[in-house]
């Protein structure tokens, strides 16, 4: 935000001292505070940024509303569906914006995909599969107030399959496992397809090389059409064992066949 001239960012809110200290030294002339009151009661801010956990959010999405903010929020809204669905309506009521941080819209591999599928280069559109297995933490360990991990990060592949069809969903089978005796779903697949009958299928969990010694990822996008595939892969693993992330070598692991 810093570096877009089109915010200026007024105050942050913390409860960690040591936080507080830092964006004092990094955001010069904005308020600090370690009470968000003060920043809802603000009537020159537009816009408040809720990046705490799914537990305060639906609290702060409310308090923010109620003064009148915009909002952008990371996700989940909170911490289970029915919370989130009586968030929904009450954004839908009010005149304001509420944005989630669904960040993977702004992946550069995500915008080369579409490009080839709009240029036809693909045929017509038939089946997205969606994979994204982490180490992530271990069950016992939880996701905390995030809830487990298709409640959590699996969000964003739900909506990378829609953006891709361009279409709303139809119908689904879904089957989630728990793992090693807890009472989360760990590992999740979910197929179907949308309304413009376009398929689908999404693989996603945390229960990929826990312990090993250099952990592994398997994360790709296929965008699989009449004609051809748009495909991005890529080795995570492979791509930390230099010293930095070169987006070259990324762009290796996506092909177009």
């Amino acid at each position: 935000m810093r570096a877009n001239e089109r915010w200026e960012v007024a105050a942050v809110c913390d409860i960690s001292a040591s936080v507080r200290n830092l964006a004092g030294k990094q955001v010069t002339g904005a308020a600090i505070y370690d009470d968000p009151r003060p920043i809802f009661s603000d009537e020159s801010i537009e816009v408040v940024g809720l990046f705490s956990l799914a537990d305060s959010r639906p609290q702060q999405i409310r308090q923010a509303l109620a003064n009148g903010k915009h909002v952008l929020a990371e996700k989940p809204l909170g911490v289970d569906v029915v919370t989130e669905w009586r968030l929904v309506h009450e954004i839908e009521a009010s005149n304001r914006f509420v944005a989630v941080n669904l960040f993977n819209r702004n992946a550069w591999y995500h915008k080369d995909i579409q490009q080839s599928i709009a240029a036809g280069e693909i045929g017509d559109l038939a089946v997205i599969r969606v994979c994204h297995m982490t180490p992530g933490h271990m069950p016992f360990e939880g996701h905390g107030p995030e809830g487990p991990p298709f409640h959590d990060c699996g969000m964003h592949y739900i909506d990378v399959a829609r953006w891709y069809a361009r279409s709303e969903y139809k119908d689904w089978h879904a089957q989630g496992l728990r793992m090693w005796g807890y009472k989360d779903p760990w590992w999740m697949q979910a197929h179907g397809t949308f309304a413009n009958g376009v398929v689908f299928d999404i693989t996603q969990g945390f229960i990929y090389g826990h312990l090993v010694k250099q952990q592994p990822h398997n994360c790709y996008v296929d965008a699989i059409g009449t004609k051809g595939v748009a495909r991005m892969r890529h080795d995570f693993a492979e791509a930390t064992r230099g010293d930095l992330w070169d987006p070259a070598h990324a762009a290796e692991d996506r092909t177009l066949q």
